[in-house]
Protein backbone atom coordinates (compact mmCIF):
# COMPACT_ATOMS: atom_id res chain seq x y z
CA UNK A 1 0.00 0.00 0.00
CA UNK A 2 1.13 3.40 -1.12
CA UNK A 3 1.90 6.02 2.05
CA UNK A 4 -0.70 9.34 1.79
CA UNK A 5 1.11 12.48 0.62
CA UNK A 6 2.11 14.44 3.62
CA UNK A 7 1.22 18.39 2.83
CA UNK A 8 1.36 21.31 4.78
CA UNK A 9 -1.97 23.72 5.06
CA UNK A 10 -2.68 27.14 5.90
CA UNK A 11 -6.00 27.54 7.42
CA UNK A 12 -7.31 31.38 8.31
CA UNK A 13 -9.77 31.93 11.29
CA UNK A 14 -10.98 35.65 10.16
CA UNK A 15 -12.55 37.59 11.75
CA UNK A 16 -14.07 41.16 11.10
CA UNK A 17 -14.48 44.26 12.85
CA UNK A 18 -17.85 43.61 14.17
CA UNK A 19 -16.19 39.85 15.76
CA UNK A 20 -18.13 38.13 13.15
CA UNK A 21 -16.29 34.91 11.61
CA UNK A 22 -16.11 33.99 8.01
CA UNK A 23 -17.33 30.69 7.26
CA UNK A 24 -17.32 29.12 3.40
CA UNK A 25 -19.29 26.24 2.05
CA UNK A 26 -17.47 24.15 -0.21
CA UNK A 27 -18.69 23.41 -3.79
CA UNK A 28 -18.92 20.84 -6.14
CA UNK A 29 -15.91 20.76 -7.40
CA UNK A 30 -13.90 17.98 -8.09
CA UNK A 31 -11.16 18.19 -6.04
CA UNK A 32 -13.22 19.03 -3.13
CA UNK A 33 -13.47 16.04 -0.33
CA UNK A 34 -16.22 17.96 1.60
CA UNK A 35 -18.61 19.14 -0.41
CA UNK A 36 -22.06 20.74 1.51
CA UNK A 37 -19.88 21.63 4.66
CA UNK A 38 -18.85 24.98 5.96
CA UNK A 39 -15.15 25.55 7.21
CA UNK A 40 -12.74 28.08 7.19
CA UNK A 41 -10.27 29.23 4.23
CA UNK A 42 -7.28 28.38 3.48
CA UNK A 43 -4.99 25.09 2.07
CA UNK A 44 -1.70 23.91 1.20
CA UNK A 45 1.41 25.30 0.50
CA UNK A 46 2.63 25.22 -2.99
CA UNK A 47 6.60 23.79 -3.08
CA UNK A 48 9.22 26.15 -1.66
CA UNK A 49 6.12 29.11 -0.53
CA UNK A 50 6.44 30.08 2.80
CA UNK A 51 3.66 29.57 5.42
CA UNK A 52 2.85 33.38 5.66
CA UNK A 53 2.67 33.97 1.76
CA UNK A 54 0.60 30.56 1.60
CA UNK A 55 -2.15 32.26 4.15
CA UNK A 56 -2.35 35.52 2.63
CA UNK A 57 -2.39 33.56 -1.23
CA UNK A 58 -5.36 31.61 -0.66
CA UNK A 59 -7.07 33.97 1.32
CA UNK A 60 -7.17 36.14 -1.16
CA UNK A 61 -7.43 33.64 -3.98
CA UNK A 62 -10.79 31.91 -2.24
CA UNK A 63 -12.69 35.44 -0.38
CA UNK A 64 -11.17 38.63 -2.61
CA UNK A 65 -9.81 39.46 1.34
CA UNK A 66 -6.37 40.72 2.60
CA UNK A 67 -5.91 39.43 6.21
CA UNK A 68 -3.90 40.60 9.33
CA UNK A 69 -2.67 37.43 11.13
CA UNK A 70 -2.89 37.56 14.98
CA UNK A 71 -1.78 34.28 16.27
CA UNK A 72 -2.11 30.65 15.98
CA UNK A 73 -5.37 29.15 17.02
CA UNK A 74 -4.81 25.16 16.33
CA UNK A 75 -2.64 22.43 15.05
CA UNK A 76 -5.31 20.14 13.43
CA UNK A 77 -4.82 17.28 10.33
CA UNK A 78 -7.13 15.34 8.42
CA UNK A 79 -6.52 12.50 5.75
CA UNK A 80 -8.88 13.18 2.81
CA UNK A 81 -9.02 10.89 -0.88
CA UNK A 82 -8.15 13.27 -3.58
CA UNK A 83 -8.66 12.23 -7.18
CA UNK A 84 -8.43 8.79 -5.88
CA UNK A 85 -4.99 9.88 -4.41
CA UNK A 86 -4.68 9.53 -0.29
CA UNK A 87 -3.51 12.63 1.70
CA UNK A 88 -2.24 13.39 5.25
CA UNK A 89 -2.60 17.10 5.25
CA UNK A 90 -1.14 19.30 8.91
CA UNK A 91 -2.66 23.24 9.38
CA UNK A 92 -1.90 26.00 11.26
CA UNK A 93 -4.93 27.53 11.96
CA UNK A 94 -3.93 31.35 11.99
CA UNK A 95 -6.71 34.39 14.09
CA UNK A 96 -6.87 36.85 11.13
CA UNK A 97 -8.52 40.20 11.46
CA UNK A 98 -9.75 42.07 7.97
CA UNK A 99 -11.31 45.20 7.63
CA UNK A 100 -13.92 44.55 4.81
CA UNK A 101 -16.56 41.82 4.67
CA UNK A 102 -17.01 42.45 0.59
CA UNK A 103 -15.93 38.72 -0.48
CA UNK A 104 -15.59 37.44 -3.67
CA UNK A 105 -15.82 33.52 -3.66
CA UNK A 106 -13.83 30.86 -6.34
CA UNK A 107 -15.19 28.05 -7.60
CA UNK A 108 -14.17 26.12 -4.62
CA UNK A 109 -17.36 27.37 -2.77
CA UNK A 110 -20.71 28.16 -2.93
CA UNK A 111 -21.87 30.14 -0.40
CA UNK A 112 -20.35 32.31 2.69
CA UNK A 113 -21.61 33.41 5.76
CA UNK A 114 -20.65 35.85 8.85
CA UNK A 115 -22.02 35.05 12.03
CA UNK A 116 -21.15 35.30 15.65
CA UNK A 117 -18.47 32.36 16.51
CA UNK A 118 -20.36 30.66 19.25
CA UNK A 119 -23.32 30.60 16.69
CA UNK A 120 -21.01 27.68 14.43
CA UNK A 121 -22.70 24.43 15.35
CA UNK A 122 -25.81 25.53 13.62
CA UNK A 123 -24.10 25.02 10.50
CA UNK A 124 -22.69 21.71 9.41
CA UNK A 125 -19.18 21.56 9.60
CA UNK A 126 -15.91 20.10 8.52
CA UNK A 127 -12.96 18.43 10.79
CA UNK A 128 -11.41 19.66 12.04
CA UNK A 129 -12.21 23.52 10.83
CA UNK A 130 -14.91 23.09 14.10
CA UNK A 131 -11.47 22.39 16.61
CA UNK A 132 -10.11 25.72 15.47
CA UNK A 133 -13.77 28.17 16.57
CA UNK A 134 -13.67 26.37 19.60
CA UNK A 135 -10.14 28.18 20.12
CA UNK A 136 -11.11 31.06 18.74
CA UNK A 137 -13.98 31.36 21.23
CA UNK A 138 -11.48 30.65 24.29
CA UNK A 139 -9.35 33.03 22.88
CA UNK A 140 -12.14 35.45 22.95
CA UNK A 141 -13.99 34.77 26.18
CA UNK A 142 -10.44 35.92 27.94
CA UNK A 143 -10.04 39.19 25.95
Amino acid sequence: MKPPVLQVAAKAVIVDGAGRLLLVRESRKATNTQEGLYGLVGGRLNPGEGFFDALHREVKEETGLNVTPIKPLFLGEWRPKILGVDYHIVATFFWCHTDTTEVTLSDEHDHFIWIDPSDYPEYSMMKPDDFAIDQLIKELRHQ
